[in-house]
């Protein structure tokens, strides 16, 4: 089967997604977990078929559910958004934790913004903090600019305006587009020399 699997991969990655979609398929008929959420990828980008977020998020919930940590975070997205299915916080955020207990740093970042702003969950800035550090620490520039803005207003931790331009720094470093703006303003106002 893994050979299979394999195949299939590197249709999908030689953009042939109708053989993809085929043998994705095939390995679903079969409980592959991945497939499911390949063919949830195919259906939510629209790849060689219609698209189609309905199917899509019914998709990425198999493989959720079988423990794939890529799909578990790409079905709290879906319940986040209300991409093919009806907007619940609730349920996002227990994606979110499946993911992160399986260690996807993007899901740390995403449960963490749900705990700040007390969506689906009881608001709690500290537990945001926690989620945020773990996520910044790993190397995600969108918790670093979180951490900071964290350490800016005191939110979950005390406030520090050391350690919130360090985590914003980190984040501009890694790509972040508002990060790089506000360290240039900062700049431009004398606050911060690098």
């Amino acid at each position: 089967m893994q050979t299979k699997v394999q195949e299939a991969y590197e249709l999908l990655l030689s953009k042939q997604y109708d053989k993809a979609f085929t043998l994705y398929s095939a390995l679903a008929e079969e409980g592959e977990a991945t497939s499911f959420y390949y063919l949830g990828y195919l259906y939510f980008k629209g790849l060689g078929l219609e698209r189609d977020l309905e199917k899509a998020h019914r998709f990425y919930l198999q493989s959720a559910i079988r423990e794939v940590p890529l799909a578990q975070l790409e079905v709290a997205l879906t319940f986040e958004n209300g991409d093919g299915c009806l907007q619940n916080y609730s349920e996002a955020a227990f994606w979110y934790e499946e993911a992160a207990k399986r260690g996807n740093v993007e899901a740390f970042n995403n449960l963490a913004a749900l705990y700040k702003e007390g969506l689906g969950v009881e608001q709690d800035y500290r537990k945001a903090f926690i989620l945020f550090k773990k996520a910044a620490d790993a190397g995600n520039p969108q918790a670093q600019f979180n951490l900071g803005a964290m350490y800016d207003q005191g939110l979950g931790c005390e406030t520090s305006q050391e350690k919130a331009i360090e985590y914003c720094r980190k984040a501009a470093y890694g790509g972040h587009k508002k990060a790089k703006e506000l360290i240039y303003r900062l700049q431009l106002d004398g606050s911060i020399v690098f």
